[in-house]
């Protein structure tokens, strides 16, 4: 690495960083560009450990012993900023003080996830990159292999996606899936039982799916307000619903995400369900 000080916040040299409030632009940009922007020592360090490589480095000057071992690898521009250059040139107050631009790992074949899974996670069209992440945190503590999201969900990679997950999607292997009805065949091609999460008359309680899960199941949920589609729904083997109680019909995605994962994990000492009837 070779440290700069930043002397303009203009500088094309920042370019990365530049405008990242602005969802739309970010959302456009990164993919186009091969990169993505990882938040924090912390999520840096993990993105490092799963094998990413950084193209650059903005941080204020604090945060650099921390993560000199870790960038000592790469010949990478590192940018030390104070906490005013950092707010001009991202259009935001960085609170955790370092960010870094890496190159954009190219997404697996989803073939491949499915062939080595036994419990899959599917998102369709969830927008709220918060709810990404989050749902990313649940599936690595919660014990699922793999996340596959739809052709219009959020980017896992976007800077807000990545942080609140912890760069647990840097350890999570996931891609994303072709369109209903193709990804309903992919799926049972590799034998899993779609399950999709939703309010519809003929949903199975979730306790019940837990008493006895099929050997390799894709946990379906959908965008935030609407749902699932009806495409999505005509896909699934199965609809499920979570139990509700004082009038409430439905959680949080994010929230209804980890509530599944929890009561379909699988004890590691009796094998069996960790949640079922409780």
């Amino acid at each position: 690495m070779h440290i700069e000080r930043v002397r303009d916040a203009a500088s094309d040299a920042v370019a990365d960083y530049a405008r990242l409030t602005d969802v739309t632009l970010r959302s456009a940009h990164e993919p186009a560009q091969g990169l993505y922007i990882a938040e924090s020592a912390k999520v840096i360090r993990r993105a490092i450990g799963a094998g990413h490589r950084p193209r650059s480095v903005l941080m204020e000057e604090k945060w650099l012993p921390g993560l000199e071992s870790a960038l000592a690898p790469f010949d990478v521009p590192v940018h030390l900023a104070d906490p005013d250059q950092l707010e001009e040139i991202t259009g935001y107050r960085v609170h955790r003080g370092a960010l870094a631009a890496f190159e954009r790992p190219a997404l697996p074949d989803p073939a491949e996830l499915l062939a080595a899974a036994r419990r899959v996670v599917v998102l369709e069209d969830i927008v709220d990159h918060t709810n990404v992440g989050a749902i990313f945190r649940s599936v690595a503590a919660l014990g699922a292999d793999a996340v596959l999201v739809s052709p219009r969900c959020a980017d896992p990679l976007y800077r807000r996606s990545v942080r609140v997950s912890m760069g647990t999607v840097f350890q999570v292997p996931w891609t994303r899936l072709p369109e209903w009805p193709e990804a309903a065949r992919m799926l049972h091609a590799h034998e899993f039982s779609i399950a999709a999460l939703a309010l519809a008359a003929d949903a199975v309680s979730l306790r019940h799916l837990a008493t006895d899960p099929p050997e390799r199941l894709a946990l379906v949920f959908g965008a935030e307000g609407d749902g699932l589609s009806t495409h999505a729904l005509d896909a699934a083997d199965l609809v499920v619903r979570i139990p509700m109680a004082h009038g409430v019909d439905s959680l949080n995605v994010a929230a209804a995400a980890a509530v599944a994962l929890y009561a379909l994990a699988v004890d590691p000492i009796t094998g069996e369900p960790a949640g079922g009837d409780r």
